[in-house]
């Protein structure tokens, strides 16, 4: 079964295409990775998915629905998040926030939605730091923050903007154990990542160089022929002078 199947989509982002007609399929309740050098469509297509970029041409299916419609089945932790220092958070807040985002306004957290935001902060190993600012958080603790606000929220499908990129080994590990079991909980993740080893570590993968130039096994995607015309494409657009690496990302 499909999650997510796009035919001929472009997307537009700031005014201009920012992904090139593309055209692919990604697996249900399996872990994808999209991977790519910098500016090669990676979060515009996430965004995409998520419903927060319009499609300039083509049809994406998610979840046989609409982008739209699909959106209150779809999880989306950032890679960036600003947190305002003049509204001080603690951890346990920042979880709830999940839960949150399906309620009217004046609805409270039942306890089933306490049980989840729980079950999420054990998963991420944070419930030592319910009462802990976020300001005050690391950067590893704090990603594992936003993840578990993440999969307390209902959701289908899971996306994650480089979520291991630059945390501590700790960190990375409690993350990368939660987005290999979320599988087995009916949930589709689906991840961008400059890293090669993260890719291949996943079910599937596209390889994206300003559009998605090939899908599907990581041993089938991520060969040399590929990434080297993954890298160099990209190379050819760029108004810079890149150096790209195939193995880990430096940025």
């Amino acid at each position: 079964m499909s999650a997510i199947v796009a035919n001929d989509i472009s997307v537009i982002r700031d005014g201009r295409i920012a992904l090139g007609k593309s055209s692919f399929t990604i697996p249900e309740n399996k872990i994808t990775a999209l991977i790519g050098p910098n500016g090669s469509g990676k979060s515009t297509l996430l965004h995409a998915m998520a419903d927060l970029l319009p499609l300039a041409s083509g049809e994406l299916s998610i979840l046989n629905q609409t982008p739209e419609l699909a959106k209150s089945n779809i999880s989306y932790v950032f890679q960036h998040q600003l947190l305002s220092q003049q509204a001080p958070m603690t951890v346990q807040k920042m979880v709830e926030i999940g839960r949150w985002a399906q309620k009217r306004p004046w609805q409270r957290l039942t306890i089933d939605d306490k049980h989840i935001v729980n079950d999420a902060m054990n998963r991420l190993n944070i419930l030592d730091l319910a009462e802990r600012q976020v300001t005050q958080l690391s950067g590893g603790q704090l990603q594992r923050v936003l993840v578990a606000q993440g999969v307390a929220a209902t959701h289908s499908i899971l996306l994650l903007d480089e979520p291991l990129t630059g945390l501590d080994v700790t960190s990375a590990k409690i993350i990368d154990d939660l987005i290999h079991e979320e599988p087995t909980r009916g949930c589709t993740v689906i991840l961008t990542t400059h890293d090669l080893d993260e890719a291949r570590a996943a079910d599937y993968v596209l390889l994206l160089a300003g559009s998605v130039i090939a899908s599907g096994k990581p041993n089938d995607v991520l060969t040399q022929d590929n990434l080297e015309a993954a890298y160099r494409l990209k190379a050819l657009h760029s108004t810079n002078t890149e150096t790209f690496d195939f193995g880990s990302d430096h940025h």
